[in-house]
């Protein structure tokens, strides 16, 4: 007896303007109004994603010493987005982005709560880091920290965070939970670490899934070591299926030194998928995508990033300069994309340039191109299955290029195709975004009312 296919997981990104969307196309809306989020998340719920995921940016990116031309639409605040959606949706996951760089314990811990209780059990946290102090300006305390001290801090906040979620035990009597009132009181939450000491109580009882569930995202070593010990699920990237195997079988094998099953933790890469009536117009559309993405501007604005100098004279069609990097990692400031070796980077590209025959742009387009299905639904349906089966990943955190309707399609011909094959959903089972993803309730961890 063959065993069951397994399921996959789907999100939806909401991307910000920048070079992932293509802001410039006409049936491009709104970046900041609230029907283009709700149109989103609505289509993902119709095509029974896990979860809607929005990003996070806290400060406009500047290009030597200007804003950057993608950053001229800001985005409203990631919890105050999701609370409203909650209102409009009724079963899909609802995922935000936020700092622990620069927020507290108890403020996280109470706004996602909040979110959690009034969704019904479906929100879930993003935890990431600041990786610049120029981001920090707009902070009183700053944010630049160590590589290091960001995921000391991370980890010490999100236990913390977790203290609170836990005050309240699972077996808390409740008296009437449509007024709130409870007959169990929080347990005191007290947190000492390098950088807290908290003694208090949280005023907000579980949700009906436990607590939020804790998203991650990163591909370095530290990151994978911090999901396997802390997260739900992370958030990634990979470029093969060959890399998304190796990435899989690394991070589930470190699970077992945080005492977690395989299946507790699950891995989402982000991708993009392009549709076509053929194969042939499929990779047609693909191409005039990335070429809107990564328009000449972009390229040389890219390329600038890595070779610390001004190169506005150099053709974007053109070769790549014969001049050497400098290093100035000041050009581009609100988005890590500085290499650690300029030099080596650019032997490297120059190689990869010579070996293929890529003017700059191309070669841009190249080295930041995302994993991506493009061809018919039917066949993106079977390439999204096969990532799945054979352990390249769990899922996928779909990023479209269109806001808002960057999904619609997929959902209305490539979800069938999913269904069809028996691996994806064809109604919701559950109502918390636990039981979506198949993880476990959390147990109560914290009787004794102590983190450390």
């Amino acid at each position: 007896m063959s065993a069951p296919r397994k399921q996959i997981h789907l999100a939806a990104h909401f991307p910000g303007v920048n070079n992932t969307t293509v802001w410039s196309d006409p049936r491009s809306r709104s970046q900041i109004d609230f029907s283009s989020f709700v149109h989103l998340a609505r289509t993902a719920e119709r095509g029974l994603f896990d979860f809607f995921f929005l990003a996070e940016g806290l400060r406009l990116r500047e290009h030597r010493g200007r804003i950057h031309d993608l950053d001229v639409v800001g985005r409203p605040d990631t919890l105050t987005v999701l609370g409203a959606l909650a209102g409009v949706t009724q079963r899909l996951g609802l995922a935000g982005t936020i700092n622990t760089t620069f927020n507290e314990p108890y403020e996280l811990a109470r706004q996602f709560a909040s979110l959690d209780l009034l969704s019904d059990g479906r929100a879930a946290w993003n935890m990431v880091t600041s990786p610049d102090a120029f981001t920090g300006e707009n902070f009183r305390r700053g944010g630049y920290l160590d590589r290091a001290d960001r995921y000391v801090r991370a980890r010490e906040v999100i236990e913390g965070a977790r203290a609170f979620w836990d005050a309240w035990p699972d077996d808390a009597l409740v008296v009437d939970r449509e007024r709130g009132v409870f007959a169990a009181p929080s347990r005191e939450v007290t947190h000492r670490t390098t950088q807290f000491d908290i003694a208090g109580r949280s005023p907000l009882p579980r949700s009906p899934q436990g607590h939020p569930v804790l998203l991650q995202a990163g591909d370095s070593g530290d990151g994978r070591e911090f999901g396997a010990a802390h997260a739900d699920a992370i958030f990634t990237v990979h470029g093969s299926i060959e890399a998304g195997k190796a990435f899989f079988a690394d991070v589930k094998e470190r699970l077992a030194r945080y005492g977690r099953d395989r299946d507790a933790l699950k891995v989402l890469p982000a991708a993009a998928v392009v549709l076509g009536d053929s194969a042939e117009d499929a990779a047609e559309r693909a191409r005039d995508i990335r070429l809107r993405q990564v328009g000449p501007h972009t390229a040389i604005a890219f390329l600038e990033q890595v070779w610390g100098r001004d190169l506005a004279e150099y053709d974007p069609d053109g070769p790549l300069p014969a001049v050497e990097p400098v290093d100035n990692p000041d050009i581009t400031r609100g988005r890590v994309r500085h290499a650690q070796d300029p030099r080596r980077v650019a032997q490297e590209w120059r190689e990869r340039a010579a070996a293929e025959k890529l003017s700059i742009r191309e070669l841009v387009i190249a080295v930041t191109s995302r994993e991506q299905f493009v061809g018919t639904a039917r066949h993106v349906a079977r390439e999204i299955d096969r990532y799945v089966q054979e352990d390249a990943c769990d899922g996928f955190i779909l990023v479209p290029h269109l806001t808002p309707a960057g999904l619609d399609e997929f959902v209305d011909t490539v979800v069938p195709e999913l269904q069809d094959l028996g691996s994806f959903r064809t109604e919701y089972t559950g109502t918390t975004l636990r039981e979506h993803l198949g993880l476990p309730r959390p147990h109560d961890t914290t009787r004794g009312a102590r983190a450390s």
